[in-house]
């Protein structure tokens, strides 16, 4: 309920402050429930809107045609259809104020990523950890620096 209403608060002109206390892990890469969130998620996400493959915003999110093709040249293979999820939602990211990517979608883009050594799960914790082919395939893919 308190992420609905966040979507209410005013947007920062600029990026929020960098909380104290928030693990600086946490913030680069983590999973949320089974998609990808933190910075990585974010940026995953505004890079699939950049190039067309996903229309967001606050009501909803749709993955386009050329999205479904990106996806299936790139083999992220998506979950059939079911009643009870959404091919894709907003998801609010609490360490970035800013939308990354859910529903079957954004765990198909969460499992691909594990699944290709692209990220891996930090022991212990949500923290996910971007490898040197992560970095290299982000940046052909998605078009985007991760460090």
């Amino acid at each position: 309920m308190l992420e609905a209403l966040m979507i209410l608060a005013p947007r920062e002109a600029a990026p929020a402050p960098k909380r104290p206390g928030i693990d600086p892990a946490l913030r680069r890469g983590r999973m949320c429930y089974d998609h990808l969130a933190g910075e990585l998620g974010v940026t995953l996400t505004e890079a699939l809107v950049r190039r067309g493959a996903l229309l967001l915003g606050p009501d909803g999110c749709t993955l386009t045609p050329d999205g479904a093709t990106f996806f299936e040249r790139f083999q992220i293979e998506i979950e059939p259809a079911n009643a009870r999820r959404l091919l894709c939602r907003p998801c609010l990211d609490w360490s970035e104020r800013r939308f990354h990517l859910a529903g079957r979608a954004g765990a198909a883009l969460a499992r691909h990523a594990i699944g290709r050594g692209w990220v891996r799960r930090k022991q212990g914790t949500r923290a996910v950890i971007v490898t040197a082919v992560g970095a290299t395939a982000l940046h052909e893919l998605f078009d985007i620096g991760i460090a």
